[in-house]
């Protein structure tokens, strides 16, 4: 095992990823053998174990899941102290002023659970929350900074909800490693000095708290840095001492609202009542088939969920099997089904505490029929138009930005119980508002910024207490025998959906280790143009996906995918070669 200790002595998160992966030889793990795609970002290799794994976006989150697992706790214990390590070296994406969903899966009992613990509005929003003084939408640059888009962080609620039900641990071992970390400091990755660097979000230049952590003495930290965070370190200990209350009703609570409240930039309305009354909400499962596999995920007011089963099950009977992987025919076939998910999506799925969403019509076998029958197999076709599955309502199309700043971690423990995890603040560094060492979230710039559309009300329009829409999709596979095949996710605001459903189709229709299916060339279609990923080998489609009608972009996919399966020989895991991410496991 690796000691924290021993990894704060090292100078740059280059050399940890090497130790850790050293580690992995000490552990008698072995490497799977793959074929590398031309790419333009180092391949990794898929790692496989025996007894229990952990997939997470730093290598100081895997290994303090590791550590975890290793003291012989569950998944759950593994992925709470993988997150709460993620908040401190991983805070443009995830942490405590953010929220999460969660899927959890129960060898013994068979029992699949889901948990909501996605950011609510202030009970003092209205529909008209983004709208200026003219009643028109805000800029969606205007809304993001400051305390108007701030909604009540879920993240911790759903931790320790998930720890009540299947916590091995006690609470307070599970914040150890984070606790360290944070008073001792951590090696600044390059990653995030890059991030730093973009300048992207304008507040982390504006707002003096954020300011002053990522430039200390006016000069921006560096990869290879040691940055500590004591205040962050505090709130933790706290925590793990007095449990969530401290931070829903006690002086934790109470810094956020004040924050919140007195913003130098756009002042929110979130209260302490607010804070008080939230509930992270178990929920049940969204789940379809494909092939011969059960797929699931999470139910609104996530659309991840939906949306990824509606992808692959319009696509089951094109059989992707019979094309090669990334293959021109079966690129174009992904767009189309990704078109038709897409219209739906922005339709239909919003929070269905207030809206009503037809989920059973939308993964109905009849309506998959009818929208799988609008894809032509020689022609794009264009802007999808929303179907019109059983019960649904007369509703706008929506027009929310998400942004593409979220986490992905993946556990599977030694009793074969497993999670698949997806956290965010939304925004890369959210709201720029810093309490106690987080960063507050934004989303509620999630929700569509116009209540109405042509004079039809948005079903993911602000209102108080509700939930904004996410494409946060955790997604879970299961063989015939209800025995789990594959757990996956990812980050990249709406792009999630299209980077988990060619990750799926990779391993179950392609054949492919997960690591391969990971590092496969990225392509993605919201129902607009027709995507590819910068410097991969799949942008020699782009003639040939343009003489059948594809409007095509070529950018980069930072899709940051983490996964593990489970074969017959054990455990396979793979970490998306984009970002720094790593996969340990014993």
């Amino acid at each position: 095992m690796i000691h924290h200790s021993f990894l704060l002595r090292l100078s740059t998160l280059a050399l940890i990823v090497a130790q850790l992966l050293l580690s992995h030889t000490a552990q008698a793990k072995r490497e799977i053998r793959e074929p590398e795609a031309a790419t333009g970002f180092n391949q990794k290799k898929a790692v496989s174990a025996k007894q229990y794994m952990v997939v997470a976006a730093n290598p100081y989150a895997s290994q303090a899941g590791l550590s975890m697992l290793e003291k012989g706790g569950s998944a759950v214990d593994a992925a709470i102290a993988a997150q709460l390590v993620l908040s401190l070296v991983e805070p443009q994406s995830s942490g405590l002023g953010g929220g999460t969903f969660m899927l959890h899966w129960h060898k013994e009992t068979q029992q699949l659970t889901s948990y909501d613990g996605r950011e609510t509005a202030p009970q003092a929003a209205t529909s008209e929350l983004f709208l200026n003084e003219n009643g028109k939408p805000l800029r969606w640059s205007d809304a993001v900074v400051g305390g108007k888009s701030v909604g009540v962080p879920g993240l911790l609620a759903a931790l320790n909800k998930a720890h009540d039900q299947f916590g091995v641990l006690p609470w307070k071992v599970l914040f150890q490693p984070a606790i360290e970390l944070a008073e001792n400091g951590f090696v600044v990755s390059p990653r995030l000095e890059k991030l730093l660097g973009m300048n992207f979000n304008p507040g982390i230049h504006l707002l003096p708290e954020i300011k002053n952590y990522f430039s200390p003495n006016g000069i921006g930290i560096k990869a290879g840095d040691t940055l500590k965070n004591p205040k962050l370190a505090k709130a933790l200990r706290s925590i793990s001492d007095e449990g969530v209350d401290v931070f829903y009703q006690g002086w934790i609570a109470k810094k956020i609202v004040e924050k919140v409240q007195n913003a130098a930039i756009s002042p929110g309305l979130l209260s302490l009542d607010d804070m008080k009354k939230y509930q992270a909400i178990e929920r049940a499962s969204v789940c379809g088939p494909y092939h011969q596999y059960k797929v699931c995920g999470m139910a609104p007011p996530s659309s991840g969920g939906i949306s990824v089963i509606q992808i692959l099950a319009q696509l089951q009977s094109f059989e992707l099997s019979q094309y090669p992987p990334n293959s021109l025919h079966a690129v174009h076939l992904l767009t189309q089904s990704s078109r038709l998910a897409f219209a739906d999506r922005n339709k239909y799925i919003a929070d269905s505490d207030f809206v009503s969403v037809p989920v059973k019509g939308l993964l109905a076998a009849d309506y998959i029929a009818k929208r799988a029958d609008l894809i032509d197999e020689k022609r794009d076709m264009g802007h999808a138009i929303a179907g019109s599955p059983e019960n649904s309502l007369v509703l706008a199309n929506d027009n929310a930005i998400e942004r593409p700043s979220t986490t992905h971690l993946v556990v599977i423990d030694k009793q074969g119980n497993a999670i698949s995890m997806t956290s965010s603040i939304e925004n890369g560094f959210g709201s720029a508002l810093m309490v106690q060492g987080f960063i507050l979230n934004n989303q509620l710039t999630d929700f569509s910024l116009a209540p109405k559309r042509n004079g039809k009300w948005v079903a993911n329009r602000v209102e108080p207490l509700k939930r904004p829409r996410s494409s946060m999709a955790p997604m879970m596979v299961f063989n015939e025998d209800n025995s789990l095949r594959l757990i996956v996710g990812a980050p990249g605001g709406s792009r999630i959906i299209n980077y988990v459903a060619q990750t799926i189709i990779g391993v179950l229709d392609w054949q492919l280790n997960v690591q391969q299916a990971i590092n496969l060339p990225k392509v993605t279609n919201r129902n607009h143009a027709t995507t590819l990923e910068l410097d991969t080998d799949i942008v020699k489609l782009k003639p040939a996906l343009e003489s059948r009608g594809h409007q095509v972009k070529v950018r980069a996919l930072n899709s940051g995918l983490h996964a593990i399966e489970v074969t017959k020989d054990g455990l396979v895991g793979g970490a998306d070669p984009r970002r720094e991410g790593v996969v340990l496991g014993r």
